[in-house]
């Protein structure tokens, strides 16, 4: 079995690295982070024009015809470098609800769009604080018109369309296509740790609804819609936790204290050690997420929540002790540090919490080693 990206798959890492550090420094994140855009649209179109976002996108709906594995490279290079770009929501999510549900117009005429980067899609289906779940879902669509509130839902200040949770006539949870520049819609911009991946509240009031998938079939088909995201999301956490691992490193090689590179102190290179093993676990479990995904293994529910976990935990324990590794000078403005840290914590919670996924990853083991006792 190999373990490892092919060499194709590696220089198309190299060129994603080459054309984001260039197109993606510090100084760009930072200008979304206190400017007034939501995202970097130049960037995002760079990204387009590579055909990068159509990666996994069929080329008879304008995408690149490559697999979830090149998406999976792409997807780590742009956690590298915190790209302030609505990716994970318009590839990661909607793209992949249409592949899996759409009719075939809804494919043809929102793929190109998302591919192309000319639409941004979102996926709306928290309504507000705590775990979402079938039962906390009350929007709901009749006779086509959409009411409720969702909130957090992110890029939905800048999406052209969303995916939407709601319930039918009768009551059961379904998927609806909403276009956001219909009537019956309005946005609220949200204050969040990271403002370079805003979040918005989305009100809807008798918006235009078009069903996505069969009725009742909304939760299984955003189940797994989002153990395909989660595998996708883990990759750009492991992306951030490595960059923020060689950002400490080369620090404490170049930081002196007493004569000496602070590097050489136990307690640093304590740090280090810890940071490097949580990264390389999580590289380990998204690889096992990468094959499940591109191969449609069985496994892909436990493969998804195994890496969502680990990376989660290690993009967060990398990026916080990134922080420890440059002391006082790490909490400051002018430093990098809190880059990775606000995006540490905001990817923490996309796709349902750290806690919500630990449960998925027992529930699903649990089940599967009671199907092995029978």
């Amino acid at each position: 079995m190999n373990l490892d990206f092919s060499d194709e798959q590696k220089q198309l890492r190299d060129q994603v690295r080459r054309f984001l550090s260039e197109k993606c420094t510090s100084a760009h994140v930072r200008a979304i982070l206190e400017g007034p855009e939501s995202y970097d649209k130049a960037l995002y179109k760079g990204l387009a024009d590579l055909g990068l976002l159509g990666a996994a996108i069929p080329e008879e709906y304008g995408g690149s015809g490559l697999t979830h594995l090149e998406l999976c490279v792409i997807a780590e290079e742009l956690g590298r470098a915190i790209a302030p770009v609505p990716v994970s929501s318009s590839i990661y999510l909607v793209a992949e609800f249409l592949l899996l549900a759409g009719t075939r117009k809804q494919k043809e005429t929102w793929l190109p769009q998302l591919a192309s980067g000319e639409a941004i899609g979102a996926f709306a289906s928290s309504e507000g604080q705590g775990r979402t779940t079938p039962a906390s879902v009350t929007a709901s669509v009749k006779g086509g018109k959409l009411t409720g509130t969702k909130w957090p839902a992110t890029d939905g200040d800048v999406a052209n369309v969303a995916v939407v949770t709601a319930r039918d006539e009768k009551g059961a949870l379904s998927l609806y296509l909403v276009d956001l520049s219909g009537a019956g819609v309005r946005r609220e911009t949200l204050e969040t740790i990271d403002p370079t991946r805003s979040q918005a509240r989305l009100v809807f009031d008798g918006a235009a609804a078009e069903l996505l998938g069969a009725k009742g079939d909304g939760w299984h088909i955003a189940s797994q819609v989002l153990d395909r995201a989660a595998v996708l999301m883990a990759f750009e956490q492991l992306g951030g936790a490595d960059r923020a691992l060689e950002m400490a490193r080369d620090y404490a090689l170049e930081r002196m204290a007493f004569g000496r590179p602070i590097g050489s102190f136990q307690a640093i290179k304590h740090i280090l050690a810890d940071m490097y093993v949580s990264a390389t676990l999580a590289r380990s479990n998204c690889y096992y997420g990468a094959w499940a995904l591109v191969s449609g293994a069985a496994e892909l529910p436990v493969a998804a929540a195994t890496a969502r976990v680990s990376s989660t935990t290690a993009f967060q324990h990398c990026a916080k002790n990134n922080i420890q590794v440059h002391g006082g000078m790490g909490f400051t403005w002018a430093f990098d540090c809190h880059l990775f840290y606000r995006r540490s914590n905001a990817l923490a919670v996309s796709l349902g919490s750290l806690s919500t996924w630990e449960t998925h990853l027992i529930e699903r083991m649990s089940a599967g080693n009671a199907e092995s006792a029978a």
